[in-house]
């Protein structure tokens, strides 16, 4: 009997040192799982730090590339806004903001053409008008004369003019008269059409009709 409680007890020894091996074992590998789980996590965040890395100079230049557009569209803004200032104060007027009216020169043969900004802001005029006198015998354009253009800025409710040169009739016949004044601001494609009464004498190759730059005369 001593001997089967021997045998049993060395076999229940044995037995308990094969389960804590196993058990030891076990561990071990869940012990290598989790430092797999945990070297995963770390690799991810390495990763992803890298990933960071790489998408912060990216960001940063996308920042900078924003913060440089934010600065060239501040400028580009300021620029537009000193532009539309600039064309608020230096753009060619145009004949739908232009009031325009005739009134007579200190000089036979002269007709003053007033042209009057009814716009908002400022606008500009430089050069020479384009003029045709329009009657019942046809149209004359009239060419230009050899003065220099000077620039003229027009704030809202001011006015310039140009003078139209003509050769008065003074030859006792009818001649011819334009009842029209088809006229174009300089850099303008659209006209504008003021009555006038302008009574040239009949000559061989029309009439001599000259027009000045705008902002010149009296």
């Amino acid at each position: 009997m001593r001997v089967q409680k021997f045998s049993l007890l060395a076999v229940a020894v044995a037995a308990g040192l094969s389960l804590t091996a196993c058990g030891g074992s076990d561990n071990g590998s869940s012990g290598g799982n989790d430092s797999a789980a945990s070297s995963a996590p770390s690799g991810a965040s390495g990763s992803q730090g890298s990933g960071t890395q790489s998408s912060s100079p990216q960001g940063s230049g996308g920042n900078g590339g924003s913060t440089g557009a934010g600065q060239n569209g501040g400028q580009a803004s300021g620029g537009h806004a000193a532009t539309g200032t600039g064309r608020a104060s230096g753009a060619g007027c145009t004949t739908a903001h232009l009031a325009f009216s005739t009134s007579g020169a200190m000089a036979e043969g002269e007709l003053i053409v007033n042209m009057k900004n009814t716009g908002s802001a400022n606008c500009t005029l430089h050069g020479f008008p384009g003029v045709d006198l329009k009657g019942k015998d046809g149209t004359v354009s009239a060419s230009r004369s050899k003065l220099t253009a000077p620039v003229v800025t027009l704030q809202p409710g001011a006015e310039t003019r140009f003078t139209l040169h003509y050769p008065p009739n003074n030859s006792g016949g009818s001649g011819v008269t334009f009842t029209q004044l088809v006229v174009t601001p300089p850099n303008e494609t659209h006209s504008t059409v003021l009555r006038a009464g302008v009574n040239v004498p009949v000559t061989e190759g029309g009439p001599a009709i000259t027009v000045d730059p705008v902002g010149t005369g009296k």
